[in-house]
């Protein structure tokens, strides 16, 4: 989860596999996540005088060559099925509002929760399986199998074409960043700091502990597989994407982490100087 049209599939294949995570459905129906509140601002010492806080810097700025003009929205779906086939776009992509689909699934990634309904992929197929081991839950041996399809797609994919697609697209994605509610943010540094969070997942000793999480009342789950959680509570207190890659099993982990850091250093490459 091929040519120069895929940096998007990349963090989209990190987004449900992940990853990470790290690549988008028409913008004429939000679907995104309402940002976490900002942090209060300390009350100014002057209270005739407003804060006004500084706009944040760009640190990794990127242009769209003129040679090289951007995509436009309605594109996204032809050139996915032109670089994969129809068959495969139908069975990973979910193609309608592409563009907020992925700057949510992104941003998400980094933080406590990344609902799979915003992904601009669909979930993993299957049940997240466990083990009994020494008195107590481990994921699952061959819970990792699920996700070998997508990983085999992000092996697949050219880092320096598929930078390149993300420099086409990426005033969709800025616009699309903007609405989802960071007008003054830029979309690029957050990718860029999502990556770096997710490379820096810290190594688990594997099979990994779970357990159910407590549930109080008396009518029973349906669908108890949803409800593990880790029993570290190190690894628990991770963002969703790094939680996402221990889950993916080792060798999973192992193989997204050297695709997105590869990804990552191609794009580095071009960030206009400041």
């Amino acid at each position: 989860m091929s040519t120069g049209r895929r940096l998007l599939l990349v963090v989209a294949v990190a987004a449900a596999v992940v990853g990470a995570a790290l690549l988008w459905r028409s913008m004429s129906k939000p679907m995104q996540q309402a940002p976490a509140a900002p942090l209060a601002a300390r009350a100014p010492s002057n209270p005739n005088t407003a804060a006004t806080p500084p706009e944040p810097a760009i640190k990794h700025p990127i242009e769209v060559p003129a040679a090289a003009p951007p995509l436009a929205t309605a594109d996204i779906g032809t050139a996915l099925t032109d670089l994969l086939g129809r068959k495969a776009v139908m069975s990973f992509f979910q193609t309608d509002d592409f563009p907020h689909r992925f700057v949510a699934t992104v941003d998400n990634l980094g933080r406590a929760h990344a609902s799979p309904m915003l992904w601009p992929i669909h979930p993993t197929a299957g049940r997240f399986t466990v083990e009994e081991r020494d008195g107590g839950a481990v994921i699952g041996t061959d819970n990792s199998l699920r996700y070998t399809p997508l990983v085999l797609l992000a092996e697949s994919i050219s880092a320096p074409q598929a930078v390149d697609l993300y420099i086409r697209i990426y005033p969709l994605l800025q616009q699309a960043y903007e609405e989802l509610g960071y007008p003054k943010r830029y979309f690029n540094d957050r990718l860029i700091e999502v990556m770096d969070q997710l490379l820096a997942t810290p190594d688990a000793d594997y099979p990994v502990k779970v357990q159910l999480t407590e549930v109080k009342g008396s009518v029973p789950s349906v669908r108890p597989w949803v409800r593990y959680e880790f029993a570290d509570p190190a690894f628990e207190s991770l963002a969703a994407g790094q939680k996402i890659l221990l889950r993916v099993g080792s060798t999973n982990e192992r193989r997204l982490k050297a695709k997105l850091a590869g990804i990552r250093q191609e794009l580095i490459k071009r960030v206009k100087p400041l």
